[in-house]
């Protein structure tokens, strides 16, 4: 393995990190907050550290396949770790397991947060609004680069990996098959980041249009494309009672969850590519039912079919399975049918290719193919029959790679609820959060839901969790194939 290029690799990482925590400094000095010293301090140790190690471990090396996944892996606990220091150095969240869970769940997109709770940290009376607005821009920043990838940025604007590039885009994109839209990896992973900042861009001056606050307007664009959840306030998008508001959230949302490929063929004048894409019809299908049926459900049980209960129904179908985690509403308030439907959604995630998690609904709908071939050929032995989405014919290399990984999922899963149930959580606590943090949604069910924050979970099961975290952002098998033996012969 090239070490040298590993490191090269994770200190410029660290040198880009440093100067991005310029930003937040800027702002604390610019409303004298008394905190920009904590992100000057980390971004000093950043740069003075990253700069001098990515001289020094120059190389010209072309990259391994077992380079790029132990890149990928090692670049996002980097991020991970290095994103904690401006919140443990400002005073923000004064305890590192708390400091690293909360990086952890930003950088992952997950969006689950230990603020929020007086008893464990009594300097935030108000939870996440006694914050710094540095530090709010923060959380909003590192969900934001963490969405569309950091390798994949990385690939953006520093073109120094060469050829090798490939096996980053490969271990870090979302889903079965990493799309290339242009021959070479630089100029896709560029494309794909002008996508991503444009649809960024596009959100703040709508949200801003919309009547919220341009700092507000930015944080929940910067949390909103990359399906991460993050707020600057404790009721989240309900805290902004304005349908138009909640309107454009969820249709960014929904935009987050649709395979980037799609957009960026829509944006060249291909719009019809939409509609040919056998997953986002299924997409789209999902979402309008669901919703239906949660309205349904609602109304009858409340004898009330405002838009109001449209409108929440749609939000939080939406925030759920594009694994965003926002909230305009208390669901635990909501029928147990309707909150299973909801538990349902979060392991099935976005489309593959999007900034969502979850198994990503083209596995779903390669595991019911799957399911349904193999039940056909019971009645037909010898038969041949072939596996496709839409004019997609699907090699058994990709029906082998999303068996094993629903596998692996559905396991993970298990194993986490297990050990979450020996801290003493109750079964819906558990199964909930481990659901959540796998599929990096945020919030759960029980003692995690929307209104509640992860603050009292036992360390031990913070940690976990922040596992779990970064297991579902990278497909597991990049994480899995570090923990295995021939990687390290």
């Amino acid at each position: 393995m090239n070490y040298k290029t590993i490191l090269n690799i994770l200190a410029m990482l660290m040198a880009l990190l440093g100067f991005s925590m310029l930003i937040p400094a800027g702002i604390s000095w610019y409303y004298n907050e008394g905190v920009a010293s904590g992100f000057l301090y980390s971004s000093g140790f950043c740069i003075l550290t990253g700069i001098p190690l990515w001289i020094v471990y120059r190389n010209e090396r072309k990259l391994t396949n077992k380079d790029g996944f132990a890149i990928v892996a090692f670049s996002w606990l980097t991020t991970a770790a290095i994103s904690a220091i401006p919140f443990y150095f400002t005073g923000a969240i004064p305890n590192i397991t708390d400091a690293f869970f909360e990086s952890m769940s930003g950088v992952t997109t997950t969006g689950a947060t230990i603020i929020g709770n007086s008893v464990t940290l009594p300097h935030l009376p108000n939870g996440i609004e006694s914050l710094p607005m540095s530090v709010l821009f923060w959380r909003s920043f590192i969900q934001w680069i963490g969405g569309m990838g950091i390798i994949v940025f990385y690939i953006a604007i520093l073109p120094l990996l060469g050829v090798g590039g490939v096996q980053l885009f490969k271990a870090e994109m979302p889903g079965p098959v990493a799309d290339k839209i242009r021959p070479r990896v630089k100029e896709t992973a560029r494309f794909l980041w002008m996508t991503y900042l444009g649809f960024t861009f596009a959100e703040i001056i709508l949200l801003s249009m919309s009547g919220m606050s341009w700092f507000d307007s930015v944080c929940h664009a910067f949390t909103t494309m990359p399906t991460g959840g993050f707020s600057t306030k404790n009721a989240s998008i309900g805290a902004f009672a304005n349908p138009v508001t909640q309107y454009i959230i969820i249709i960014f949302m929904m935009i987050a969850g649709v395979n980037f490929t799609l957009h960026f063929r829509a944006i060249t004048g291909n719009v019809k590519s939409y509609f040919k894409d056998k997953e986002f019809l299924f997409y789209i299908g999902l979402i309008g039912s669901v919703t239906f049926i949660i309205f349904l459900s609602l109304g009858a049980a409340r004898n009330d079919w405002s838009h109001s209960h449209f409108l929440d129904a749609l939000f939080q179908t939406v925030s759920i399975l594009t694994t965003t985690g926002f909230g305009t509403a208390d669901y635990e308030l909501w029928t147990f049918f309707v909150q299973f439907i909801l538990l349902n959604l979060m392991f099935i995630g976005g489309m593959g290719g999007s900034t969502g998690g979850g198994m990503k609904i083209v596995r779903f709908m390669l595991i019911l193919k799957y399911a349904a071939s193999e039940t056909r050929r019971m009645l037909h032995a010898k038969a041949i029959i072939p596996i496709r989405i839409g004019d997609r014919f699907i090699g058994e290399d990709i029906i082998r790679n999303t068996l094993g990984f629903f596998l692996f999922y559905v396991s993970i899963f298990a194993i986490t609820s297990l050990t979450l149930t020996a801290m003493d959580l109750d079964i819906i606590s558990a199964v909930s959060v481990a659901a959540s943090s796998i599929g990096n949604i945020g919030p759960a069910l029980g003692e995690f839901g929307p209104t509640d924050n992860y603050a009292l979970l036992h360390p031990i099961g913070k940690w976990l969790l922040t596992f779990c975290m970064l297991l579902g952002r990278l497909e597991i098998f990049t994480i899995m194939v570090i923990f295995s033996r021939t990687f390290w012969k």
